[in-house]
């Protein structure tokens, strides 16, 4: 039997350490590798038009799967072209893998044909990236690479020659053991007893949850309820926390509404539990604050700690729930219930009226129906900008849904191609990209991947024709907006063209059945909806000090209205409230 070459072992690590697709565009650097998956049923190729879609797809599917995903670029713009995915997914924690194919090795620093430095370039945006630059390094740097990725949660980035892809691999290559899955990590007993005094101590604790808190529902939730803690959370801790939950009080931060300020900033304890929160304008100064995460480099970045508590959440809660004592005081967690209930009722009322005679249709009220008429299961992916508004306020969590979005990188274009991901981890679960215009048209091409590999991924167009969140910023700025609006065809004819299925919705009596029909389509969908670019309001909470740079951009003129299904959540856990 002839010899692996290294393309062939690099794609068999990768099949062993559970890796289904490999995400990119082919080049001659790459052809190596894309005939090592051609010849390999354990991995499959998957094409996509642009290498920035390819990385965030790889991101997504690993956010969904929690396993290792991965990408290649061929040489030089190509694999330079993955870098604003790569930097999402590592920012986000998913566990991707990329390979940056390169130049021959012999003209490495010799200004060759389309020549960079990938195991530099990549090096901000990835826990690990290295050259293999002799057949020798195989497999142990792939392997370093993977448990780097899976081990820590982020990008590692592999820099390969075309040249040495196509070289036999060495012999008698041991087979390492592959890291696959995070431990879960228990602070010591110094720092458990710790938190315990400090809750022991407080009359009011509040707990402000972020994603770390995925998978910890029941244990944040039984937490809650015996030291009586309101509960609010970040945009990224909203669909591990918000749902089945008596304690909520909303969301903090720009896109926030309810009594998460008032209850972060009313209490006497605050502990942050998973939550790498960046804005920390919306955090107190005045209260003590214990934060708990696995990640040790989180802790104290955001806001002074007067205890930082090193470990998995869940774990953590599992040691603190048994040792703290019940507080039978509610008064404070009722008194955010209410002005939960009440901040959601004062800014519900704008965009439940008239709606059906609105043109451009209310964009809060397209989110709404979306919200009603998607699957229980559905996966949402959400451009940045104003669809992260209204994902925000919207999108209804139930413990089976997700949204992804790019929560931490903050990147355009970001819905489409992650949809891509997501949908081929299961192409039976109804996916849906929450896209603007700005973002769909910058990565409008990959459209085309849905109906080439028959992707029954469900774009609702949000079209206001203009980049309406840098609008915003510049109203706030006291600049008049310029450079921001967008000329658009008729995406829903584009769609048509592509071989999909497309509608354009004009008036809002059109809207429910157009969504529908799509919603049942069994293959790609579009939906161009024209949305009035004038939603405008104001958040729960402006301080003086909020008044810098984007925080101010966003923060005074921050879509609010409607927050959807979450009003009848909060009068049902108002109504739980003991009366006197």
């Amino acid at each position: 039997m002839a010899r692996q070459n290294v393309a062939e072992q690099f794609v068999d690590i990768l099949a062993r350490a559970g890796v289904r697709r490999l995400y990119g565009v082919v080049g001659d650097s790459l052809n190596p590798v894309v005939d090592a998956v051609r010849r390999n049923s354990a991995i499959d190729w998957i094409h996509v038009r642009h290498e920035e879609t390819a990385a965030f797809a790889a991101g997504a599917e690993a956010q969904i799967t929690g396993k290792l995903a991965a990408c290649a670029g061929s040489c030089g713009p190509g694999n330079l072209h993955l870098i604003n995915g790569l930097y999402d997914a590592h920012r986000s924690m998913a566990p991707v893998l990329a390979l940056a194919s390169h130049i021959p090795s012999g003209e490495i620093g010799l200004g060759y044909f389309q020549e960079t430095h990938p195991d530099q370039l990549f090096r901000e945006c990835s826990h690990y990236s290295e050259l293999i630059s002799s057949p020798d390094q195989m497999p142990r740097l792939l392997h370093t690479a993977i448990q780097n990725a899976v081990g820590r949660g982020g990008v590692s980035v592999v820099s390969l020659p075309g040249d040495i892809a196509d070289r036999p691999a060495p012999e008698k290559a041991v087979e390492t053991a592959l890291v696959t899955a995070r431990p879960t990590v228990r602070p010591g007993d110094a720092e458990i007893e710790a938190l315990v005094e400090m809750i022991d101590a407080a009359d009011k604790v509040t707990l402000f949850c972020g994603s770390g808190t995925a998978g910890a529902h029941a244990e944040v939730m039984e937490f809650a309820g015996k030291i009586k803690s309101p509960v609010g959370h970040a945009l990224r801790g909203k669909e591990h926390i918000q749902y089945d939950n008596p304690y909520d009080v909303g969301m903090s931060g720009l896109l926030g509404y309810g009594a998460a300020y008032e209850a972060t900033h009313g209490c006497d304890l605050l502990i942050l539990l998973g939550t790498d929160f960046p804005y920390n304008a919306f955090l107190p100064h005045d209260v003590k604050i214990a934060q708990i995460d696995v990640r040790p480099e989180h802790l104290g970045r955001r806001s002074k700690l007067d205890l930082a508590v090193w470990g998995d959440v869940r774990e953590t809660l599992r040691c603190l729930i048994p040792r703290v004592r019940v507080k039978e005081n509610r008064r404070f967690l009722d008194r955010m219930l209410k002005k939960h209930a009440d901040a959601l009722e004062g800014v519900v009322r704008a965009y439940t009226r008239k709606v059906e005679k609105h043109v451009p249709i209310h964009p809060e009220y397209v989110a709404s129906v979306l919200d009603e008429l998607a699957d229980d299961d559905a996966v949402f992916t959400v451009d940045t900008g104003m669809c992260n508004v209204w994902a925000a306020r919207y999108l209804t969590p139930n413990g089976r849904r997700r949204v992804i979005g790019s929560f931490s990188h903050g990147s355009m274009a970001n819905a489409l191609p992650m949809a891509i991901g997501a949908q081929f981890t299961d192409r039976r679960r109804q996916v849906v990209s929450m896209s603007g215009d700005g973002g769909f048209t910058m990565l409008m091409g990959d459209f085309l991947t849905l109906v080439q590999h028959d992707l029954p991924v469900k774009v609702i167009l949000f079209n206001n024709s203009s980049l309406g969140m840098v609008e915003l910023e510049m109203l706030v700025a006291g600049l008049p907006s310029y450079g921001t609006t967008n000329k658009n065809p008729d995406f829903a004819a584009v769609a048509r063209a592509c071989g999909a299925h497309g509608v354009r919705v004009e008036k809002p009596k059109q809207l429910v059945g157009a969504l529908k029909d799509a919603l049942r389509h069994k293959g790609p969908a579009l939906v161009d909806v024209v949305t009035d670019p004038n939603a405008l309001s104001i958040p729960p909470k402006i301080s003086a000090e909020m008044v810098s740079g984007f925080a101010l951009s966003a923060s005074k003129i921050v879509l609010d209205g409607g927050v959807g299904r979450m009003l009848q959540m909060a009068r049902s856990n108002l109504r739980n409230v003991p009366r006197p």
